[in-house]
């Protein structure tokens, strides 16, 4: 029927509200990993700031986030959920793999994850540090899912007969500060290693904490 109008279809320059609301997040995410990782850190960064360098206005910002912590957050989880990602994968392609090699195969999945962009790290294990209550509540929470992730993998070797049985959850509490922090000082230049050193370090002590003095494999 002539001069019917047509119903909004809510796009856009060809894409929808939702793509160019995710397009957006991705910018001001982007431009947070750049200015809180590498530039000039979280606290001395402002919304202004934030917004020049996404490309994007401040009014667009407040749209996607309330505040610049949410941005950190945001960045947090993602650093996490990468580096979370790569040792699952490691993981279930070693998983028929003997304990020592299957360690390995999940540390230099990780390690190289999280070291493959210094501005990870410095979200991840100097940003986050301090900023907050609910921050810091979030950091320890992802820290507890690495050592669930440890736990498990512990129980799975003591069924095997790789491991011995007992309770890691404070063991592999203390490792994951070991991981974290060997890994930052390697990244800043404290360390004199290679990354595969690292891995192989790391990897010892995880067996020494599975494997301690006087415990013997099942035959």
């Amino acid at each position: 029927m002539a001069g019917r109008l047509k119903q909004p279809t809510g796009r856009y320059g060809g894409r929808t509200a939702e793509e160019r609301q995710a397009e957006r997040r991705r910018r001001f995410l982007e431009a947070g990993l750049q200015l809180f990782g590498a530039g000039p850190g979280y606290r001395s960064t402002t919304v202004a700031a934030l917004s020049e360098a996404a490309g994007l206005s401040t009014r667009q910002f407040y749209e996607e986030f309330r505040t610049l912590e949410d941005v950190l957050a945001a960045l947090h989880l993602q650093v996490n959920d990468w580096a979370e990602q790569a040792a699952a994968a490691a993981l279930a392609e070693a998983g028929d793999l003997p304990l020592a090699e299957r360690a390995a195969a999940v540390f230099r999945a990780y390690a190289a994850n999280v070291t493959s962009d210094p501005r990870r790290i410095r979200i991840a294990f100097v940003e986050i540090i301090g900023v907050s209550p609910r921050l810091e509540e979030q950091r320890l929470e992802r820290r507890s899912r690495w050592v669930d992730f440890i736990c498990a993998e512990a129980a799975r070797a003591a069924a095997r007969g790789e491991a011995a049985p007992r309770d890691y959850r404070l063991a592999a509490t203390a490792f994951i500060g070991s991981v974290n922090g060997l890994l930052h000082d390697w990244r800043a230049g404290w360390v004199d290693a290679t990354l595969d050193e690292i891995v192989d370090e790391l990897v010892r002590q995880l067996l020494a904490i599975l494997r301690p003095p006087g415990w013997l494999p099942d035959a």
